[in-house]
């Protein structure tokens, strides 16, 4: 009965945050240097057409669609490594896996720009060395999550350093880079929209299919063997569907961090850790959040538009810091 209860509260907690992510679309097409009416927007969908219906349909939508998707993607790895690393501080920014797939997106921007329709591709296998490299550092006789931060950490350096390599190189062509190295939304399209939406689709769905295994593995290896579960493959092909998603959000918004360590965390205080409550919730609050900062971002300051990477750091750090005490 208990059981039931605290199902039929969560459910109320995923629609609350459905609202919010329907309110934060609106609130993100409306506002900005030209700020457009709800009534506006309304006939703009209807067929309107003007400087506002280009501004519309040309540039607001695409973004914010793009922010809904990017937010989606990377709570949802987030989520997911929490836990197949069984590690509270897990995120695909703070344990280097966002970085692989960054020095591989830097890596085409800079060399390739020619070929810069295979940067997502590229940043994916970015991400799964980058996993594989924290997976093998941090593993002896199980996961722990310690060694994972640290093995995040070395690995992250490192491949810091290559980007900081690059960058020095090829100092010419340093301003794209950089600017993608923040992470932002700026002069997105739907060409972003579209080279991102079949890998978030892929990986949402991937993602809540294998809820029950995500439950299952933060029981602990030992039990998880016990109930039958191929523990090693399972937290592969999972960790495979985190940078896949964690990539596909690095190639068309930069590096953006945090997003992934606040949300999950966030939506486990408010609905638990079932991961079949958790995912959902997440990329509902993931979407959400992400939109509502880079519509911070670029009003807050205006004319000026700030990256939503800054903001997302200013915000997520002290969050991180809070985190790192708590379980530490």
């Amino acid at each position: 009965m208990e059981n039931t209860h605290n199902n039929k509260w969560r459910m109320v907690i995923l629609l609350g945050l459905l609202f919010l992510l329907i309110a934060s679309f609106g609130i993100s097409l409306s506002q900005g240097a030209v700020h457009i009416t709800p009534k506006e927007i309304w006939q703009i969908f209807s067929g309107g057409t003007g400087a506002n219906s280009q501004i519309m349909l040309n540039i607001r939508l695409p973004r914010t669609i793009l922010t809904v998707l990017v937010g989606m993607n990377l709570a949802v790895s987030g989520a997911i490594l929490q836990a197949i690393m069984r590690n509270p501080l897990a995120d695909p920014h703070i344990i280097g896996i966002s970085s692989g797939a960054g020095i591989a997106g830097i890596f085409i921007i800079i060399i390739l720009p020619q070929y810069s329709f295979l940067i997502p591709p590229a940043a994916f296998i970015g991400a799964m060395l980058a996993a594989l490299c924290i997976y093998v550092l941090a593993w002896e006789n199980g996961i722990k999550p310690l060694r994972v931060i640290l093995a995040g950490v070395a690995v992250s350096s490192f491949i810091g350093a290559g980007i900081s390599a690059l960058l020095i190189l090829y100092s010419d062509k340093v301003h794209g880079a950089l600017m993608w190295m923040v992470g932002g939304f700026a002069a997105r399209s739907w060409s972003h929209v579209e080279l991102i939406l079949p890998y978030t689709i892929a990986g949402l769905l991937l993602g809540l299919l294998f809820t029950r295994h995500l439950n299952v593995l933060q029981l602990g290896d030992e039990i998880a063997k016990g109930l039958g579960m191929n523990v090693e493959f399972i937290r592969i092909l999972l960790t495979a569907i985190a940078a896949l998603l964690a990539a596909s959000a690095v190639s068309v918004a930069g590096l953006l961090g945090f997003v992934g360590l606040i949300i999950p965390h966030t939506v486990r205080l408010l609905i638990g850790s079932d991961y079949r409550f958790l995912l959902p919730g997440s990329i509902l609050l993931g979407g959400s959040v992400v939109t509502l900062s880079d519509t911070f971002a670029r009003c807050a300051f205006a004319p000026l538009e700030l990256p939503v990477g800054i903001f997302m750091a200013v915000l997520g750090a002290p969050f991180f810091l809070f985190l790192l005490r708590r379980e530490l």
